[in-house]
């Protein structure tokens, strides 16, 4: 590493990306639920369409994550995610003038499309381009910022439109994540290190020539290798019973005890989350990428079996801790997987793609829990079937997705 004293800043960079994630997960994501449940009792909406709408919000920000990953590989990325902030913040100002359905239906798509564009792929695309050598440990802090958005964030808007209501609240929701995005993005975040005339990881040009090459590996080569394949169907698996996991979790602890465990497993999860990230960046370091990825999805599918079976309030928060620990770092893991792999040259367009590949199973495995559920009378089945699903996830990263394998190209 160079010797300047002054602190790198790629690190100042990592810091923006924080505070972007914190904001656009905490007022979109996170924010998801708590509108729902405003929709239905305050418009009247029925569950059952608000929740279609909210499944609209995944597949939107797919496109939109595709859309920002063709344009940052063109303009500056600021200018992608200052203006899907906008975007995003004009539809979070309109959610008090909701009244039709179709107007709830474009809300979703809208939102979704502009949280796509500023949040993930863009801000992991720009963190990949600053580090090479300390890439894990960039991401891992830089996307702390999505548990953070949950802890700090949603609770405070969960109780604003609580207290005053979904139209009083609207416009404060749009200024939060104007001010909190927007601002820092286009101050703070720059696009790659050559725009200031730095290398990556602030080594000296000596340095960078002294050092192993980097992968640069097209669009569509990448598309179309083994290794792209591998990655994007085994984080279908993975993060589709994550996400369906944690969508019933709140339920399945209350039905088994009462709110107040229930509450407590909440916070566990959330702050094993962010802790785990964090160390996980710290160990990749030491660790390969391939051997952690392999680990946490073991460990995620042990967690999910013991939530499938325990009982005692002393398992549940057990197999919370487990499963908590995986849930930032596999979400972390996707996209470094990808980096490392193919390097920074269509990053953008290679992570977006693989990401709307996973769509299918974040959309679609809550609804197979909840099915699971009504089918069995309980969390048992559901869960021990997400369980499985991770555990395939397993066998086609560790199967078809070995770091060692050369990048070829599939025929078309």
């Amino acid at each position: 590493m160079p010797s300047s004293r002054r602190v790198f800043y790629g690190w100042y960079v990592v810091a923006a990306a924080l505070v972007i994630l914190t904001m656009a997960s905490g007022l979109a994501f996170y924010n998801l639920s708590i509108l729902l449940a405003a929709f239905v009792a305050e418009r009247g909406f029925p569950v059952a369409l608000a929740s279609t709408a909210t499944a609209l919000f995944f597949f939107a920000a797919g496109i939109g994550g595709i859309v920002a990953g063709r344009l940052i590989d063109r303009i500056d990325a600021r200018l992608v995610i200052a203006s899907g902030a906008c975007v995003g913040a004009a539809a979070l100002a309109s959610v008090g003038l909701l009244s039709e359905l179709w107007q709830l239906f474009a809300f979703h798509i809208v939102l979704g499309a502009a949280h796509g564009a500023s949040s993930l792929v863009p801000v992991t695309t720009v963190i990949a381009r600053w580090f090479n050598v300390r890439r894990s440990l960039a991401f891992s802090i830089g996307s702390t910022g999505l548990s953070l958005g949950g802890i700090l964030v949603a609770p405070v808007v969960a109780l604003s439109i609580e207290r005053y209501g979904l139209s009083a609240a609207a416009p404060w929701m749009a200024i939060a994540l104007f001010l909190g995005i927007v601002p820092v993005t286009l101050l703070v975040l720059r696009a790659s290190p050559q725009a200031m005339g730095l290398e990556p990881d602030g080594l000296s040009r000596t340095e960078v020539a002294a050092s192993p090459p980097q992968p640069s590996t097209p669009y569509r080569t990448a598309r179309r290798s083994g290794y792209f394949l591998a990655v994007s169907a085994a984080y279908t698996f993975l993060l589709g019973a994550q996400v369906g996991a944690i969508a019933h979790f709140y339920r399945l602890v209350s039905t088994r005890h009462d709110a107040a465990t229930a509450a407590l497993a909440l916070a566990v999860l959330a702050t094993g989350s962010t802790v785990g990230r964090l160390v996980g960046g710290g160990l990749l370091l030491r660790v390969p990428a391939h051997t952690f990825a392999l680990v946490l999805m073991v460990m995620q599918a042990c967690g999910l079996a013991i939530l499938a079976v325990a009982e005692s309030r002393l398992g549940i928060l057990a197999a919370t801790t487990l499963f908590a620990v995986t849930i930032g770092n596999s979400l972390m893991m996707h996209p470094l997987l990808l980096a490392e792999r193919f390097g920074t040259r269509d990053y953008g367009r290679i992570y977006a793609t693989s990401q709307m590949v996973t769509i299918l199973g974040v959309a679609g495995c809550p609804a197979l829990v909840g099915l699971l559920y009504e089918m069995n009378n309980g969390y048992q089945l559901p869960f021990l079937v997400i369980s499985a699903l991770t555990l395939i996830g397993f066998a086609i990263l560790a199967a078809f997705g070995s770091p060692r394998a050369p990048i070829r190209a599939m025929d078309p």
